[in-house]
């Protein structure tokens, strides 16, 4: 199997490989790309009765989607504040609720399968690291009225119960939100696809496209597949096969690690299973794993190469500032991902033209978005709603190139200074 050394590689619980694809396939629809988003509208086509064919340039989930924390909660990127500037404040709140169905949906359809070796663990903190608990008392309500929600309010003292950090002071738990391992869920959803009837073919990166006629071709270097429709379901590691579609989001790379054996250290620090993430615009997202035997960190992001083992260094002073206990807890892996981001920090999902459809740009958005972006993008393909139309405010904008990257290192940057300033100042 073509993955990277993360952890997730190392504790899949299957194994099995795939074909390459050579000759030529008819299908209804052609995915490009088997991540989480190409995987559920793969999925949901087949389960709508489309012969559908799925090509992956490596292995399923050798991407983003199969390295990354594995946090399922609801949300965006961008906040709803910003969400509502661009397309009012009733479409934000659709698509919010579409945020917590994705949630819902992932949730499902690992009882509905049975995937080996999910470990979904209930539960996503988002800790605040200054003192303004009436402020995200009053979040945690209005979003509960608004959203229908249970989110549950903590203070100082009930936090520092279970994360033992004077940096932390107030937190909102959300109990429907959970996390799990990403990269087993991607190859449960294969193996469902395959079981209705679905093709996926690894190590088949598509090389041309031809997408002006009624019958799409998309070609690999040994093969051919020929489709009434296209999608692109690609991330990070897009290359130029569409060229509208590479100009319109910036490959991030971020980094994760995960410690050693050390059940009774880490529970001196962290006591409890949810998947902690702060509130820094610039922060660090956690959870325990392997039955908490082990430490999950991460964050940090660049825009360009960066030596893990730098950035891992930097992730480790952050995790020791936080929890200086944890000082002895050695690291015994460590990876890097790339994620798609676009500039308005929204999904880019929709109809390119007709018959090709696009669902991409996920960075930082969890799970659950990239889910739903799939669920609906398949609605659409099948003539069953236009839901995939509440994401038209957010297109396929030009990201800057080179220079956006520029930018948003430099953003990056102001973010952390700001984060820091924050802090200090309360």
């Amino acid at each position: 199997m073509n993955y990277p050394d993360t952890y997730y590689a190392r504790t899949l619980a299957e194994r099995r490989e795939r074909a390459a694809l050579s000759g030529s396939v008819d299908c209804d629809t052609v995915i490009i790309g088997a991540g989480l988003a190409g995987l559920t509208t793969a999925l949901q086509l087949a389960r709508g009765g489309q012969k559908v064919v799925v090509l992956e340039a490596k292995s399923v989930g050798f991407g983003a989607s199969g390295r990354n924390g594995g946090f399922v909660s609801g949300g965006y990127s961008t906040g709803h504040e910003q969400i509502a500037g661009r397309c009012g404040a009733t479409a934000a709140d659709r698509l919010y609720q579409l945020s917590l169905e994705g949630v819902q949906f992932v949730r499902e359809t690992i009882a509905a399968l049975g995937i080996a070796g999910t470990d979904p663990i209930d539960g996503v903190t988002s800790v605040l690291r200054y003192d303004d608990g009436e402020s995200l008392r009053g979040y945690a309500e209005a979003t509960n009225r608004a959203h229908g929600q249970n989110l549950t309010y903590l203070d100082t003292q009930a936090v520092r119960t279970v994360l033992k950090s004077q940096r932390y002071f107030h937190a909102v738990r959300d109990p429907r939100a959970f996390h799990i391992h990403p990269l087993n869920y991607l190859r449960g959803l294969a193996t469902e696809i395959e079981r209705l009837g679905g093709i996926i073919y690894e190590n088949s990166a598509a090389s041309t496209t031809e997408l002006s006629g009624t019958e799409k071709q998309v070609r690999t270097s040994d093969g051919m597949v020929r489709a009434r429709t296209v999608v692109f379901s690609t991330g990070g590691y897009t290359t130029g096969l569409n060229a509208k579609l590479k100009q319109a989001f910036l490959p991030i790379a971020t980094y994760v690690m995960v410690s050693e054996e050390a059940p009774d250290l880490i529970a001196s620090a962290i006591a409890t299973r949810d998947g902690i993430g702060d509130n820094r615009r610039a922060g660090d997202y956690y959870r325990l794993v392997d039955g908490g035997k082990r430490l999950l960190w991460g964050g940090r992001i660049t825009t360009r190469a960066a030596s893990t083992a730098g950035i891992v260094d930097e992730l480790r002073r952050e995790m020791t500032g936080t929890y200086p206990q944890l000082a002895g807890l050695k690291t015994e892996i460590a990876w890097s991902g790339l994620m798609s981001y676009a500039r308005h920090l929204m999904p880019q999902i929709g109809e390119m033209q007709p018959g090709v459809w696009h669902c991409t740009a996920f960075g930082g958005h969890g799970l659950n978005t990239t889910a739903i972006g799939g669920k609906v993008v398949a609605e659409g393909i099948l003539g069953q709603s236009d839901r995939y139309k509440q994401f038209q405010p957010f297109g396929l904008v030009w990201a800057g190139g080179m220079a956006g990257l520029a930018v948003a290192q430099l953003t990056y940057w102001k973010l952390q200074a700001q984060d820091w300033w924050r802090e200090r100042a309360a």
